[in-house]
């Protein structure tokens, strides 16, 4: 039986980079009091849609690699099953987490249509 607890430690610190590129951090003004002064240059920050566009694009990146890895390996090109388990494990991580967030998402949303007005 293969052991699929591959070490991926480099997916947490390459999505931490994605995420902390796009989070949106308060700008305080010093000369008033302490108040998060709204930032409204859109050269900035990217938006919402455009991170989620780029992250799924990177989720579909890793999954297909992941594929084309397996392959490899099923017709003998590649004999290195740790390179072909650690791809899909990164795959199967980052698809997680995409799945998650969409989860938290919904989960959101449905909040926000339930509160009364």
């Amino acid at each position: 039986m293969v052991n699929l607890n591959a070490n991926v430690s480099g997916v947490p610190n390459s999505m931490k980079g994605i995420w902390e590129r796009h989070s949106v951090q308060p700008r305080t003004n010093p000369n008033s009091t302490g108040m998060p002064k709204v930032d409204s240059s859109e050269d900035k920050k990217p938006d919402f849609a455009n991170a989620v566009k780029s992250y799924i694009s990177k989720v579909s990146d890793l999954q297909q690699s992941s594929n084309v890895s397996i392959k490899d390996l099923l017709s003998g090109k590649n004999a290195d099953i740790t390179s072909v388990i650690s791809a899909v494990a990164k795959a199967d991580i980052s698809f997680k987490l995409l799945v998650g967030v969409r989860n938290k998402l919904i989960e959101a949303y449905k909040q926000t249509m339930n509160m009364p007005m």
